[in-house]
């Protein structure tokens, strides 16, 4: 088959692990810079130019999509999938992920856990953070990624400042209770066609709350239990992402979703659990295909 890795940076890890893996599995397989893609509508079809070349012969793409990059990103994808070229995530699925507002609230649509959450933006800010009480309040932009732009307030005073901080700066963000007895570990469970394939338990650094591998978190493969299989597997299914990063909490309540990762890297979870995720997803693409 002829597949492209749609991704600016060649050399990262993720990029490098599924263009081998394609290679291995005998596709003919190259790396496309979505900077360079140029997307028309010519008598009435989606026609995709890169460089000077017209690209009409690919069977399946891998999104590797920036978080700088969403719109025009998730465009491209768009654009593929009008041509009838299959995509490992799908358009709607990359842009509903990535803002975290619209994804919590699919997935409150579906009944799946997670911690109360409440939009950040209204004239009324000062009741809604009181509403969390005089406890620990994280709050979140709407866009980050990688752990950035996650904040943890202790109490309400210095939330309700953050809060009106960001609010004044026109920065879109939502607040979200603070689950202590996680300890400052959460889960990544990475989902393959309807099948949790790897998990692993993310340990953040000394004086840091937060265990994104990219915040200096560790991480170790760990076997979820089948509740957090079937959490993480239903987050998926109601983003309609068919390869994804479902990251969750452990709380006396259950297991909560936090996060759903349309483009999850693979160094981390590869290298905790000795997996070949990059070789699982290529053999996915080839099912779909069949």
């Amino acid at each position: 088959m002829n597949i492209a890795i749609l991704s600016r940076a060649q050399q990262l890890y993720s990029t490098q692990r599924l263009l081998k893996a394609g290679e291995v599995q005998n596709h003919d397989i190259e790396i496309i810079d979505p900077t360079y893609c140029n997307l028309t509508i010519v008598n009435n079809k989606a026609v995709v130019q890169y460089h000077d070349q017209i690209i009409d012969d690919l069977d399946a793409i891998i999104p590797r999509i920036g978080a700088s990059n969403t719109y025009r990103g998730a465009s491209i994808v768009r654009h593929f999938e009008a041509m009838g070229v299959f995509s490992i995530a799908s358009s709607k699925g990359i842009v509903t992920s990535r803002d975290k507002w619209t994804c919590f609230q699919i997935l409150a649509q579906k009944g799946i856990a997670m911690p109360k959450t409440t939009l950040g933006s209204s004239p009324y800010l000062d009741v809604f953070v009181k509403d969390f009480g005089d406890h620990p309040i994280i709050i979140k932009i709407l866009e980050g990624t990688h752990g950035q732009g996650v904040i943890l307030c202790e109490n309400y005073k210095n939330a309700l400042t953050t809060a009106q901080t960001l609010q004044s700066a026109k920065v879109k963000f939502v607040m979200q209770e603070f689950i202590a007895e996680a300890q400052g570990t959460d889960i990544r469970a990475f989902v393959i066609d309807r099948q949790v394939v790897a998990a692993i338990k993310r340990t953040s650094k000394d004086g840091d709350f937060r265990s994104n591998l990219h915040q200096g978190g560790s991480a170790n493969s760990i076997q979820l239990s089948n509740t957090e299989k079937q959490i993480a597997v239903a987050a998926a299914k109601a983003l309609n992402l068919s390869v994804c990063g479902v990251d969750m909490l452990a709380s006396k309540r259950g297991p909560l979703v936090l996060e759903i990762n349309s483009t999850p890297g693979l160094e981390g979870i590869e290298t905790a659990t000795g997996l070949n995720i990059s070789g699982k997803i290529i053999t996915f693409i080839e099912q779909q295909k069949k």
